[in-house]
């Protein structure tokens, strides 16, 4: 089987090529490779690679940026993800995509299932969900969207990565402690892509996180006693909890956005997988 992933420099396609089953010819494409806000030049890639499946691991994910580059935002997560549905059903391929928690509004107090109803809060949620909304029209026979949330590797520019660095600098650090959902390990959700891509039939729509809830502020705690007890960390500094309205940002995120998994995954709980990973950093 080829398998096209597109986006090559994200974390996700970084753990999608070291995840990649030895059967499968992978070949992960950046924006030299393939220009897909280009219809024509998307057209010409697959035509001359012959995937039969695309994974699309490409993203607008520059939330607050988003609100003042909203053009951009839909260009990349919904106008390119048209053109990619369009392709893909016209060549006869199938179509995993990656979309986000941030598709939801927040206002629920248990996890957002795959027939709850989108609300996007922000331009960045509202993009991706535009992106959802086209593989639907364009490629709903043999295409899978897979939304996941608080993504982090031992690869690229990430949360866990963040906080390390500012723990190794500051005396002390606020965290905000009243947005609720679940961090994911890059590695786990790009085995379940893989999984999918040889499934024999797909589901429309698919929720993947790691098992468990947290806040952001529960994520950097773990991050910190995990660190310090692996030695990635000489000292603990003190880590507040503030609320959202203490830390203003130009994007309003959504309160609460835990998903409800389906039966076809195996995750490890978010703790477990973050120990993991703090190993190969």
């Amino acid at each position: 089987m080829n398998a096209l992933i597109v986006g090559k420099n994200g974390q996700v396609a970084w753990e999608l090529q070291q995840t990649c089953p030895e059967h499968i010819t992978a070949k992960a494409f950046g924006r030299d490779d393939i220009d897909i806000t280009d219809l024509a030049n998307v057209e010409e890639v697959l035509s001359t690679f012959k995937p039969e499946v695309i994974i699309n691991a490409s993203a607008y994910t520059a939330v607050d940026k988003a609100e003042s580059d909203k053009e951009n935002a839909f260009l990349i997560n919904a106008t390119a993800v048209e053109y990619l549905a369009k392709a893909a059903k016209q060549h006869g391929i199938r179509l995993i995509h990656i979309s986000t928690d941030f598709v939801f509004d927040g206002s629920k107090n248990t996890p957002y299932t795959v027939n709850d109803t989108p609300n996007p809060i922000n331009v960045y949620g509202a993009s991706k969900l535009a992106g959802e909304q086209a593989i639907a029209m364009y490629c709903s026979e043999n295409s899978a969207i897979v939304r996941t949330s608080w993504v982090y590797s031992s690869h690229g520019n990430n949360f866990v990565k963040t906080m390390l660095r500012l723990m190794a600098e500051k005396d002390e650090l606020n965290v905000v402690s009243d947005q609720i959902g679940c961090p994911t390990n890059a590695k786990g959700l790009a085995q379940f892509l893989w999984q999918l891509a040889e499934q024999e039939s797909l589901e429309p729509l698919y929720h993947y996180s790691d098992l468990g809830v947290a806040s952001w502020y529960d994520f950097a705690v773990a991050i910190q006693e995990i660190a310090y007890d692996a030695g990635k960390l000489t000292t603990k500094i003190p880590v507040k909890p503030i609320t959202s309205a203490q830390y203003p940002t130009p994007a309003k995120r959504p309160v609460f956005s835990l998903m409800k998994h389906g039966e076809s995954s195996e995750q490890s709980h978010w703790v477990t997988s973050l120990a993991q990973v703090m190993e190969h950093l």
